[in-house]
């Protein structure tokens, strides 16, 4: 017979424990109107306490000493829409740019792993057309992901900027009901710098310049790493006992600059405040001799309840949708029921939830 710790453990891991109901109407499909004038609802993990701010108060959270830790990966624009050779319309989303194989030439070769939404799929070795004189052969299929390759008069890098559209989640729409606004700019941190994501780290979207500058004045540091977010991050959960599912990969790196300042910032008794949950993942990937190792490559740490933290003091995050391992990372580090709680909170005041909404601060 379990006692009622092992029930409660047990719901740790049950997928429909990380579920909630939001109304209608608060997802974000703008960003606010100044970036850091979006509002923040800062959660004391230790005792659930919670307070309701403007973004730009978040200096009152953040002491001389700490460093924040930043994500500089930059969006492209991943999206294109084209057609099949036999005339079908499609629209293809780029997903593993910074893994793409590359073929320079006379004409450069592109060749990535992609998805296509179309009426009928197209089969493996049938032709996709596009503006500009690309053109791209299905090589292969697995489930719902292809494997294209890409022919390109000119970089393919140049291409896209060029035909190619930021790739916003799907709960954000762009009609009459939801005027567009500057997708290229609006999602898109302040300190982005590398290409290669397909999401933007949406808790640096909170940043300004000037609010940067400001918390630098006050002995706040900064350290970058690069972690280029994947289309996977908006996928839910589908395994009952949540143990079980796989977490997608993404490709990052910690320079030696940045692995210094953050085990500098350790052992001198400051705290780290990652910026994003993908900043939360790479640096704990990195870290788990207790120091941040310099390098590069796949990151596929999946953290829910039960996982000890070694190098994360702090976060800054956006709300995250229902069922999905943003909302597992989260509850690992400040305890399910506290965020369902902050969650309730934030509903009750009317926050804006997801990509474009409002933040939290975690500490």
């Amino acid at each position: 017979m379990k006692t009622n710790t092992g029930i409660e453990k047990e719901k740790e891991f049950s997928l429909s424990s990380y579920d909630y109901k939001l109304p209608e109407g608060m997802i974000a499909q703008r960003p606010a109107d100044r970036r850091e004038h979006s509002r923040l609802l800062a959660l004391n993990r230790k005792t659930g306490d919670i307070r309701h701010l403007r973004f730009d108060e978040i200096e009152c959270l953040l002491h001389p000493g700490d460093l924040m830790v930043i994500n500089n990966t930059r969006v492209i624009p991943a999206r294109l829409s084209g057609k099949k050779e036999t005339g079908g319309a499609i629209e293809v989303l780029i997903l593993d740019y910074a893994g793409a194989r590359r073929i320079p030439g006379r004409t450069e070769t592109f060749e990535c792993n992609a998805l296509v939404k179309a009426s009928k799929a197209p089969r493996p070795g049938s032709g996709l057309i596009f503006e500009s004189g690309v053109s791209a052969t299905v090589l292969a299929r697995n489930d719902n992901i292809f494997r294209l390759r890409f022919q390109s008069p000119e970089p393919f890098d140049n291409i896209l900027q060029k035909i190619g559209e930021i790739p916003l989640p799907p709960y954000i729409h762009r009609n009459g009901t939801h005027p567009a606004c500057d997708d290229r700019i609006a999602y898109q941190t302040v300190y982005a710098e590398i290409d290669g994501a397909v999401a933007a780290p949406t808790a640096g979207l909170h940043f300004s310049k000037e609010l940067l500058a400001r918390l630098a004045e006050r002995g706040i540091k900064t350290a970058s790493i690069t972690l280029h977010v994947g289309y996977g991050t908006f996928m839910p959960v589908r395994e009952d006992d949540i143990r079980k599912h796989r977490i997608h990969s993404e490709w990052f790196s910690i320079s030696p600059t940045s692995a210094g300042m953050i085990n500098d910032t350790k052992e001198s008794g400051g705290r780290i405040i990652a910026i994003g949950t993908t900043t939360v993942r790479t640096l704990e990937y990195a870290s788990s001799s207790g120091r941040v190792v310099v390098g590069s490559g796949w990151c596929d740490l999946f953290i829910y309840p039960g996982y000890e933290f070694k190098c994360v003091d702090a976060m800054i995050t956006n709300f995250h949708l229902p069922k999905t391992t943003l909302l597992m990372l989260v509850s690992a580090f400040s305890g399910r029921e506290r965020i369902l709680a902050a969650y309730r909170a934030a509903i009750e005041n009317r926050y804006r939830f997801y990509s474009y909404g409002d933040a939290m601060f975690i500490g």
